[in-house]
């Protein structure tokens, strides 16, 4: 009975050994990785290991994994304009490596590859094609700056092993200086505007003086014209239609008494 015990504990050691050196055999790769090859001896091969279940020569070699999926990372920038504006410029990537360049990312650049290419490269081209435009340029030819800046540094990407699916400028200001002398260029276009108003208002009210004076002159010449065929008739009539039109206000008033000529009062008050 003991030796059967003894032989039981004797094949569940080597079971468990035999589990572990399976199990530092195999390494798995997820979806959308990918696998580099570290041998200890032969350094890093050229063959990219893909997605699954994979063996390897334990404690001699070590997968290092790659993620292959578009990633998104945002690059804040300070730079300057054509004319020597302050720019804060926040440029978008989505990026990925290339699958088949990963040893030499790895060997070159290292894991890290990301935080060590993509802040200098888009500094730089940033720099360089916001350099070409003026503060007013990089606002109402965004478009095409975006295009450039998307250009430029997918061509420079591509020199370390990258794709850049998508580049977009996010965010886009410029220095307190040029912020306060656009707001005072704005009160500035306002305060012409304004005056521009007022002067037009003053000429319309000119000519409209223009007009009534050159109206009354013409109706002065008109009655002039007028008494020189009529004689004082036509005054007469204008005294009469001004007395109508007297006794018509004076007819309406409760506070006036009409008394027919000769009488005195209609009532006898005490003396």
């Amino acid at each position: 009975m003991a030796k059967l015990f003894e032989s039981i504990g004797k094949l569940g050691l080597a079971l468990a050994v035999g589990g572990g050196v399976v199990n530092s055999a195999l390494f798995n790769v997820d979806a959308g990785h990918r696998a580099v090859i570290f041998d200890r001896f032969r350094g890093v091969q050229d063959a990219v290991v893909g997605e699954g279940t994979h063996f390897l020569i334990p404690w001699v070699q070590k997968p290092v994994i790659f993620d292959c999926r578009s990633r998104p990372r945002n690059v804040p920038v300070i730079t300057g304009s054509k004319d020597l504006q302050n720019v804060n410029i926040t440029l978008r990537i989505l990026f990925r490596p290339v699958t088949t360049q990963l040893p030499r990312i790895f060997t070159s650049i290292g894991e890290d590859y990301d935080e060590r290419v993509l802040p200098s490269i888009t500094t730089e081209v940033l720099k360089a094609v916001v350099a070409r435009f003026d503060a007013g340029e990089l606002i109402t030819q965004r478009e095409l700056v975006s295009r450039q800046v998307s250009e430029d540094l997918t061509e420079r990407a591509s020199t370390f092993g990258l794709i850049l699916d998508d580049v977009s400028l996010t965010h886009l200001t410029f220095g307190k200086e040029f912020t306060e002398a656009v707001e005072m260029k704005q009160v500035a276009q306002q305060e012409a505007e304004r005056a521009r108003f007022v002067v037009e208002k003053a000429e319309q009210q000119k000519q409209a003086a223009i007009i009534s004076a050159e109206g009354d002159s013409q109706a002065a010449l008109l009655i002039a014209n007028s008494l020189m065929e009529a004689g004082d008739g036509l005054v007469e009539l204008r005294k009469l239609e001004a007395a109508e039109d007297i006794a018509f206000q004076l007819s309406r008033s409760r506070n006036v008494t009409y008394l027919p000529p000769g009488q005195g009062t209609l009532l006898q008050l005490p003396q």
